[in-house]
């Protein structure tokens, strides 16, 4: 009798991922942003540098780098606001507070390690963004409401603490003021810290299931609760981030600057809101990156750079900014119309 021969089963063959349609369009309209705005910076830089030959030169283009880093940590925690679906309009005013603190602990003791005073600012920062998560998360009402209150609350604090005096550069100890125009390798160390800040939030943001959580709830809050997301946790986290960020951005300023009253970080807020904007981060929530959050910040600053060597009016400057947040906000209602397109039809295909 012949022994029956067995056939080996065939292995089954690993399950392929599910392309999701929607959001592969989307990642490409924020590719395609990116290069657009490295496209603008370059032809920018080309005019302003034709209009006059010093633009380019190391001075001017340090001074560019150092005035956008500051932006830049500033959009750093904006943007990770934003990609919960809020928004933080009291940066520019925590940045005054903590620039404020900053030089006072330097002022007032400027035997203590610049660590201290570093500290301090950063503190400050980061408990003025746990005071707006809280009222965003127990007060029932929209961050947008929450953030325009305390952006003038800290202000006041600030005009209050400053008692309409300012701190100047005589006043504080060199070590600290050096932090603003020391370099590394002939890279300035404020820049250093904001790439240091982009890198590590970005790949945070990519890498980490509590970054990707972000977008989960930004996208869909209710959906994100239902599969066991803390909503709340992290919305704390990210407004306490966002604070901290400013409080970085705060001694950046003190330290770069060295004058500092109660004025300082006026306005920043909105030219923070427009580079996250520009930069391909949605007022909507759930789509956005550092990288592209950065990037913004770096056309924003050039063109407040370049307009005036160009002898445009600051008006236009203004409606230059303006055109690209409208732009911008269209760029992103198409993106989200394109993908709810795409996934209808592969849902109907499905079916």
């Amino acid at each position: 009798m012949t022994a029956a021969t067995r056939v080996p089963a065939k292995p089954a063959e690993p399950l392929k991922p599910v392309r999701r349609e929607g959001s592969s369009l989307v990642e490409k309209i924020l590719r395609m942003r990116s290069l657009g705005i490295l496209a603008a910076l370059a032809v920018l830089v080309l005019v302003t540098t034709a209009k006059n030959s010093s633009f380019l030169s190391s001075q001017s283009i340090r001074d560019l780098l150092l005035a956008a880093s500051i932006v830049a940590v500033l959009v750093v925690g904006q943007t990770v606001v934003m990609i919960t679906k809020n928004i933080d309009l009291s940066v520019g005013s925590v940045l005054g507070l903590s620039a404020f603190a900053a030089g006072s602990v330097m002022h007032g003791s400027p035997d203590l390690p610049i660590f201290v005073g570093i500290l301090a600012g950063i503190a400050v920062g980061a408990v003025c963004g746990l005071v707006n998560a809280v009222l965003v998360r127990f007060g029932g009402v929209p961050a947008l409401v929450v953030t325009l209150g305390t952006m003038y609350i800290f202000r006041g604090v600030a005009y209050f603490w400053a008692g309409g005096e300012q701190i100047t550069a005589d006043e504080m100890p060199a070590s600290f003021l050096d932090l603003g125009t020391a370099s590394i390798l002939g890279v300035p160390i404020l820049v250093l810290i904001a790439v240091l800040a982009i890198v590590a939030t970005g790949v945070y943001l990519g890498r980490y299931r509590s970054g990707r959580d972000l977008y989960a709830i930004g996208s869909n809050t209710q959906a994100a609760e239902l599969a066991g997301i803390s909503v709340g946790k992290r919305t704390l986290g990210a407004f306490a981030f966002s604070g901290a960020m400013a409080g970085v951005a705060g001694v950046m300023f003190a330290a770069r600057f060295g004058t500092v009253d109660a004025a300082a970080g006026n306005g920043y807020e909105l030219n923070v809101i427009a580079a996250a904007v520009v930069g391909g981060v949605a007022v909507v929530g759930g789509v956005g990156t550092i990288w592209g959050a950065a990037l913004g910040a770096l056309l924003l600053t050039t063109i407040n750079s370049a307009l005036p060597v160009l002898q445009i009016d600051q008006f236009w400057q203004q409606a230059i900014v303006g055109a690209l947040i409208l732009i911008a906000i269209a760029a992103d209602r198409i993106a989200a119309v394109r993908a709810a397109q795409q996934l209808r039809k592969r849902s109907a295909h499905v079916d």
